[in-house]
């Protein structure tokens, strides 16, 4: 099993996440990402899932229209975890190749 980062361990991460931040009332990050429309937000949930499911862990995240909030835990752990982290930097380099900061 993965192991929970510590509170100093996902500060630092999260200083290196543009536009991630820590979840209020759990240990959870989580970030909002929109896009021009809705075929380049499914396109970056279709690119994302690929990299979840290679990675075997998978996000919690809603879409309405052009917006893709995610949040990301691992449940297991019962928190933050290096994939979480990695997950996330992930979907920031998706994100990027399509345009978004």
């Amino acid at each position: 099993m993965v192991e929970r980062l510590s509170a100093e361990a996902r500060q630092a991460a999260l200083a290196e996440l543009s536009g991630w931040s820590e979840t209020a009332g759990r240990e959870a990050i989580a970030r909002t990402f929109t896009f021009r429309d809705f075929n380049e937000a499914f396109g970056f949930m279709s690119r994302a899932a690929l990299v979840a499911e290679k990675k075997d862990h998978h996000p919690e995240w809603k879409n309405v229209y052009k917006t893709v909030e995610v949040v990301l835990s691992t449940h297991d752990a019962g928190g933050v975890t290096r994939l979480d982290i990695e997950l996330a930097r992930a979907m920031n380099g998706i994100a990027r190749q399509l345009g978004v900061s």
